[in-house]
């Protein structure tokens, strides 16, 4: 499996990983044969950036502007933003000219 992008959260009861990967179903293969379970997917916009500071306030100002809230954002590999929200087409929408 080859991830994107990584993240852990939670503490010793429970703990949520969210992983960024170019192909599912080999994800979703990889984490059962280690018996590890998907609680959910999930669509992101990847956006590919300059890296150069105020790159990610314009990028949330854009969104922002739209009326859409953000409800995830990370950084992936190889200069990429991930953004998710609850208004996916809103947010594609707003990030369409990035």
């Amino acid at each position: 499996m080859n991830l994107a992008s990584a993240t852990c959260i939670g503490g010793a009861d429970q703990v949520e990983l969210h992983v960024l990967v170019p192909h599912a179903e080999a994800a979703r293969h990889a984490l059962a044969i280690s018996q590890l379970a998907v609680s959910r997917e999930r669509e992101v916009v990847v956006l590919e950036v300059d890296d150069r500071p105020g790159v990610l306030a314009d990028l949330t100002r854009r969104v922002a502007s739209a009326g859409v809230d953000l409800d995830l954002v990370y950084v992936a590999t190889q200069n990429r933003l991930v953004f998710g929200a609850a208004d996916l087409a809103g947010l594609k929408t707003a990030l369409e000219q990035a």
